[in-house]
């Protein structure tokens, strides 16, 4: 077993170390840039389960001995094997420490309290959480305010955790502090960065209405 998970982390990096770090840096830089717009990496890389395509290449392109990162399954043996040859980041076992968090789908959100929001003096110091769902699209649809969105931006993806609206909500409420979440499905990704708010569509169409329904009542 030993064997089979250290030769596994030999196995699945970039071909090209120097181009293909720099084309998936790029490609999450503009998923960052543009909140809710889905980008497919490609699969420049290939790791050991729980890492998606999308998550290994993510780790890839930014982990490095400054970043530790933290696995919330408990099989993950190999593919912490594969993160520490092929990026030089740590695995940790405290997630307070981790830079990046890899979550398991339907991760509990009241557990990522433990996660760091970063300090008024380095707000950076915080951590970006790379969260699986069961597709991009699909799903409840919820409506994205804030930088990079020039008015508003939808996404709908399916699998989410329970709570995971009224966490980010709290989690904007935090800015400059705050974590950033990347939802991963395969090798796309959608950024949720700290900056971004997000409504139900159903909430946002209450917040739009309510103002009619007053005055149609006043005037009754």
């Amino acid at each position: 077993m030993q064997a089979t998970t250290h030769s596994a982390a030999y196995e699945g990096g970039f071909e090209s170390p120097v181009f293909g770090a720099q084309a998936a840096f790029r490609s999450v830089m503009d998923a960052l840039a543009r909140p809710g717009k889905i980008v497919d990496l490609g699969h420049p890389v290939s790791a050991p389960a729980p890492l998606e395509t999308a998550a290994a290449a993510f780790l890839a392109a930014l982990a490095d001995y400054d970043s530790p990162v933290w696995f919330e399954a408990d099989d993950a043996e190999a593919a912490s094997a594969w993160v520490e040859f092929q990026t030089g980041a740590p695995v940790v076992g405290d997630p307070d420490k981790a830079a990046f968090a890899v979550l398991a789908k339907g991760s509990a959100v009241a557990n990522w309290r433990r996660f760091s929001i970063g300090t008024a003096s380095n707000p950076d110091a915080s951590a970006t959480l790379l969260l699986p769902v069961d597709a991009l699209e699909g799903g409840d649809e919820l409506i994205l305010t804030g930088p990079g969105i020039e008015t508003q931006a939808q996404i709908a993806p399916r699998g989410l955790p329970e709570g995971f609206v009224a966490a980010m909500q709290a989690n904007a409420a935090l800015y400059p502090l705050g974590l950033d979440v990347l939802l991963i499905c395969g090798s796309r990704v959608s950024a949720l960065p700290r900056t971004t708010r997000l409504q139900q569509f159903q909430q946002k169409c209450e917040a739009v209405l309510r103002p009619e329904l007053r005055q149609e009542t006043d005037e009754v």
